[in-house]
């Protein structure tokens, strides 16, 4: 097949997952579908309505705040209406004091670049210098003080406009609900402690692992503070979702109005894999046989332990609402078994004599770090339980 075929061929495949599941693909086309339709509303008044000089200032505006969250598109909107009052007003105060000529450009650039760091503005600052450049041009064309005036004001009203047909087609069109990025979030967490853990464990029952199996398990754990960001996104993101979105007023989503009981899971696996890495570290750190102390068994039992968070991970990383009681019930059993296998740990490294108090011996770091995951396993366990009976 062709390039060009191949390249056809992905498109409909990209648009037969849009239509027939729910998934990025379709997130994607709803977005276009309303920033088409925005923006030719948004260019319906004011080229047909209004006549504006400028009619592109509307649709592009309608188009700029089309965010993924109705709270982006309000507070998106509300900055960027701001940002361009300020740049178009630096311009006509400049503008009717000075006039139009190069000096004058120099300092509305000086000016309205300053006031578009302001943190107040966010990333909406640069829109200062942008509109006061086009107020610039508007105000040179102009012939007398009154158009100037008009076209100004005009420069203002289709910002508006468009910003109110956006936001408009954003609220009643399909407004978008994604408390299930939260929940995607927590998969994403858990699914990365079971990865590693089930690597690691097969590998602690053949004995002391080499440096290059350490280096390996070392690096992905340090990986995983990309996935703890994109994961907080997306909580961020579904607690955004909610905020002056009309569909919250549905009967299926007044159950997903807080998100507390993600953000407290969400956490305790960000230490988890923290906590992780920590042990990955002092792994890291241990790369030669030696013959002082029998630790075989020892690790034996730290390999049953990692096993146990595996499968706690495993389950967790399968996290559904609409089974969350009978998933919590399990992981309170899997938690009770690697509570087992923690002090199988402890009361191995005893049996053996091993020196715990050796910090050149990675004994005592390895046995504190599998107390401190089993903690953060049980809070979990914990959080999933106080969750369902609120």
């Amino acid at each position: 097949m062709s390039p060009a075929g191949r390249r056809v061929g992905q498109a409909g495949q990209w648009c037969r997952r849009a239509l027939l599941s729910a998934g990025s693909e379709r997130d994607a086309l709803l977005l276009i579908g309303k920033s088409t339709l925005a923006a030719t509303l948004a260019w319906m008044v004011s080229f047909y309505a209004l006549d504006a000089r400028s009619p592109a200032f509307a649709p592009f505006s309608a188009v700029l705040i089309m965010y993924v969250t109705v709270y982006q598109s309000v507070t998106q909107s509300l900055r960027y209406v701001g940002a361009v009052a300020l740049g178009v007003t630096v311009q006509a105060a400049l503008g009717f004091l000075a006039g139009p000529d190069l000096l004058t450009f120099v300092l509305v650039a000086a000016i309205a670049l300053s006031i578009g760091r302001s943190r107040v503005l966010g990333v909406q600052g640069p829109q200062v210098a942008t509109a006061a450049f086009f107020a610039f041009s508007t105000y040179s064309s102009a012939t007398d003080d009154t158009t100037r005036i008009t076209q100004l004001g005009q420069i203002v009203l289709l910002v508006l406009i468009g910003c109110a047909i956006g936001t408009a087609v954003n609220v009643t069109i399909a407004p978008p609900m994604r408390y299930r990025s939260a929940e995607y979030s927590v998969r994403t967490l858990a699914r990365a402690l079971h990865d590693l853990t089930a690597d690691m464990h097969p590998a602690l029952r053949e004995g002391a692992p080499d440096a290059d199996t350490t280096a390996r398990w070392r690096e992905r754990a340090a990986l995983t503070g990309s996935l703890i960001d994109q994961a907080r996104a997306g909580l961020n993101t579904a607690e955004e979702s909610v905020h002056y979105n009309p569909r919250r007023l549905l009967r299926r989503h007044r159950n997903h109005l807080t998100f507390q009981g993600f953000e407290t899971v969400l956490n305790a696996l960000e230490r988890t894999l923290y906590q992780l890495a920590s042990l990955t570290r002092s792994l890291d750190q241990w790369q030669e046989e030696e013959n002082d102390y029998h630790y075989r068994d020892f690790l034996d039992c730290y390999a049953a332990f990692l096993e146990a968070i595996c499968g706690f991970a495993r389950t967790l990383s399968t996290l559904d609402e609409a089974a969350l009681p009978e998933q919590a019930e399990r992981l309170a059993g899997l938690a009770d078994d690697a509570r087992a296998r923690r002090r199988e740990v402890a009361a191995e490294a005893e049996a053996q004599s091993l020196p715990l108090a050796d910090s050149a011996r990675p004994y005592g770091v390895l046995v504190v770090e599998a107390t401190r995951l089993m903690e953060e396993v049980q809070h979990t366990s914990d959080t999933l339980h106080t969750w369902i009976e609120a």
